[in-house]
């Protein structure tokens, strides 16, 4: 087969999968959450298995504990959020106007000379501020959720995801096997050598990541609701869950907090400065212990390119797109360096030698 009959070959079965996303988009959550959870827990079975238990047992154990796991965190932990978060909505428009007059009583005399206008139309513009961004944003939650009601379905994941994580568990490595007997023979090892940088980019990110996220959730989490402030438990939480996109779980979580700090602590400053504070040591602990050692380097994606498939992925194809950003984005990135050793190591990019030659002769 020429090169250009295997691009034609890649670029169509590239074609065929992204149309098998669009189309099959709304039913593919609790399979590819199935297949993201194996994926996540296929290195413990295999640790399983070297102590001498078998595939079986293993599967069974570990998804079992998963499982287990994940009921008491929705018995215990989701009431608590559920409740928080309705409070919180039922609260918002509260919050937003008593922030809005304390931040107009003791800055709008200020802004209003330096922008000079009234004080009034400063207080009127900020109004209509931020009754946009409050529009915005519940535009944006409703859309999310019309969008993945129906594939957040308790069915599906509670059901349906377990099943499909415990086969493809049970049978990874026979699948990992039978798909390195497809490979084409000629490019066996190069073929190899990138479906490992995949795996190590795609296991870097996903299983360093989420450690992360869960850390920080759970630190953020903790240090607010200790430190008293409303909704603490449910924005920590937030804030670290996000933290898988550079600086907006934290960026989102101060500002909220920092914010609910204002109008519940106003003017008690030391108790604001420690809210601001959470934040900063939780940026600290990210950035110098838990990502260098739990995540490292191993994707190579840039923040910008992370943000970027998140949204593409998103909008291409809803909530399921989403998931799969990440990994896609890590693998295609691996591609992306591949192609790139090979155009610095070709003629393309080196040149012939003719022009040397030619001017040698001359």
């Amino acid at each position: 087969m020429t090169l250009q009959r295997q691009v034609q070959f890649w670029l169509i079965s590239l074609a065929v999968f992204c149309a098998f996303l669009y189309v099959f988009s709304s039913v593919l959550l609790p399979f590819v959450a199935g297949m993201a959870v194996a994926y996540l827990l296929d290195p413990v079975c295999d640790r399983l298995e070297k102590m001498g238990m078998s595939r079986i047992w293993a599967t069974v154990t570990i998804l079992f504990s998963f499982v287990l796991i994940l009921v008491l965190f929705f018995i215990l932990v989701l009431p608590i959020l559920g409740n928080q978060l309705l409070g919180f909505l039922d609260r918002f428009p509260e919050l937003v106007k008593q922030l809005q007059a304390l931040v107009s009583e003791q800055l709008g005399g200020r802004l209003a000379s330096i922008a000079g206008i009234s004080l009034e139309d400063l207080q009127s513009n900020m109004s209509n501020l931020v009754g946009q961004g409050a529009s915005f944003v519940g535009k944006l939650a409703q859309s999310i959720w019309s969008g993945g009601q129906a594939l957040l379905s308790i069915l599906s994941l509670f059901v349906i995801t377990p099943v499909v994580a415990f086969y493809l568990l049970l049978d990874w490595d026979k699948m990992v096997g039978r798909i390195d007997g497809w490979l084409p023979r000629d490019h066996l090892e190069e073929l190899r050598a990138l479906a490992r940088e995949m795996d190590q980019a795609v296991a870097g990110f996903v299983r360093g990541q989420l450690s992360v996220c869960l850390i920080l959730g759970t630190f953020y989490a903790a240090s607010l609701a200790i430190a008293g402030l409303n909704f603490g438990l449910l924005i920590g939480m937030g804030a670290g869950l996000v933290s898988f996109i550079p600086f907006v779980g934290a960026a989102l979580g101060f500002i909220l907090s920092v914010g609910v700090a204002l109008v519940q602590f106003w003017p008690d400053w030391p108790m604001i400065v420690i809210i601001g504070a959470i934040f900063a040591v939780g940026q600290f602990l990210e950035g110098n212990i838990l990502q260098p050692k739990l995540v490292g380097d191993s994707t190579g994606l840039h923040p910008v390119t992370l943000m970027f498939a998140l949204f593409a992925f998103g909008y291409l194809f809803g909530f399921v797109g989403m998931l799969v950003a990440v990994p896609a984005a890590a693998m295609i990135g691996v591609l992306a360096r591949f192609a790139l050793r090979q155009y610095l190591a070709s003629s393309v990019y080196r040149g012939t030698g003719r022009k040397a030659a030619a001017t040698d002769e001359q």
